[in-house]
């Protein structure tokens, strides 16, 4: 999967009413990717991997929780490409999901409930970049 098709199946998924928590968006992933291929939910997870990872860095998480950081980088995933990029060119973008408590952990469990859905085992999630929070190291060095 690459990065237009990621965001155009997020847009896709996405609920016509506000979702705060996620879990709708997360449902319509992880149905869309169980009715396709494990190649599909192993791209998924790449691009969202990636995604997460671009966001790891000190200007949006500097005095957050681990847990809160990561849960507010899904959100900016879950708002779509347009929002996310825009967060991306300004960080003061990122500071209304933090202070709204606006999380999306339900997104980080799509492309494991799909694989598992495709084939009945549990996957051991390798993907090229980590999202968990702080290990985007040139995200958080001095000045960066």
């Amino acid at each position: 999967m690459n990065e237009n098709a990621f965001w155009q199946l997020i847009e896709a998924c996405a609920p016509a009413l506000p979702d705060p928590e996620g879990d709708e968006l997360a449902a319509a992933l992880t149905a869309r990717l169980a009715d396709g291929s494990v190649a599909e939910a192993t791209g998924f997870a790449e691009q969202l991997s990636r995604a997460l990872y671009r966001l790891d860095r000190r200007e949006f998480g500097e005095g957050l929780s681990g847990d809160q950081f990561l849960y507010t980088r899904a959100a900016v995933v879950a708002a779509g490409r347009e929002e996310y990029e825009s967060v991306l060119r300004d960080p003061e973008r990122f500071a209304p999901y933090a202070e709204g408590l606006v999380w999306a952990e339900a997104l980080l469990y799509v492309p494991d409930r799909a694989y598992e859905q495709l084939t009945g085992e549990t996957w051991g999630r390798d993907t090229r970049h980590s999202y968990e929070s702080y290990s985007n190291t040139a995200g958080w060095a001095a000045g960066a």
